[in-house]
């Protein structure tokens, strides 16, 4: 039996209207990086692969992978171009991507991937586990169905479904009826998302995977300082010593205080 969740119901025409809200979120990146980088832990310099959202391309994770750099990650965007959905091209080249970067580096990479692009993370580290070091998404509908049910986008998506991979299966299998990603990861998402319902954001919680709420919009997930303390956090980890998420102390405020969600 499929475990119980929050509704999802697609974001309101205010939601989607307080997108607009990502233009601060990104000037505030910029005003606060300089003050957040000395506090942010380090790891062991695993490579890291950031993918974009739908629609969107690499110039979009710009500042997320600028941040890591200065974190000490060999980072790198996934040089496809702008992000069309899930076509034959898209599936393939992240195959070869991830190869690439693995045979690189000699060890697993970390994936970031915001909306979307959380999606192929997830689908990845199930393709190659041995490849993949854990995951992180922003913003990433791992349980929609169907996007017209869920997603402010979903005439987009519809008007390039044709040019999907006929590997893609429609209606998706929520992950909520799979089995638990083979890798850590942690999904963060928003209440007040304005393009995707962010029940759908929501993994199920157990002693490898968590999930992590802050304030802000989706459109902003890639900059929002909030959001850029926890990728460090995660990344920071070492193998073998995943715990859950826990803000710290001078900066509990940028997370709601609301109980985690299992059995999602």
């Amino acid at each position: 039996m499929s475990p119980v969740r929050p509704r999802a119901a697609r974001p309101s025409r205010l939601l989607l209207a307080l997108e607009s809200r990502s233009v601060g979120e990104f000037g505030s990146f910029f005003a606060l990086a300089p003050v957040l980088l000395p506090l942010l832990p380090r790891g062991e310099g695993q490579p890291v692969l950031v993918l974009p959202g739908f629609f969107s391309t690499d110039a979009s994770t710009a500042p997320l992978r600028w941040l890591l750099g200065h974190l000490g990650y060999p980072t790198y965007g996934w040089d496809m171009g702008r992000n069309l959905g899930p076509t034959d091209q898209v599936l393939d080249g992240l195959v070869d991507r991830v190869d690439e970067l693995v045979q690189t580096h000699g060890e697993p990479l970390s994936i970031v991937g915001w909306s979307l692009g959380g999606i192929y993370a997830r689908d990845m580290a199930r393709l190659a586990p041995d490849h993949v070091r854990d995951v992180v998404t922003l913003g990433s509908p791992i349980q929609m169905e169907e996007p017209d049910e869920t997603s402010t986008l979903s005439p987009l998506h519809e008007l390039l479904r044709e040019s999907y991979s006929d590997k893609v299966v429609l209606p998706r299998i929520p992950d909520r009826v799979r089995e638990p990603l083979p890798v850590p990861s942690t999904a963060v998402y928003s209440r007040t998302d304005g393009i995707v319902a962010w029940a759908d954001c929501l993994d199920i919680v157990d002693e490898h995977h968590d999930n992590v709420e802050i304030y802000g919009s989706h459109c902003g997930l890639g900059y929002n300082p909030a959001a850029m303390v926890v990728i460090a956090d995660r990344l920071a980890q070492s193998p073998g010593f995943w715990e859950p998420f826990e803000a710290p102390a001078p900066l509990a405020h940028l997370y709601p205080t609301v109980p985690q969600l299992s059995g999602v």
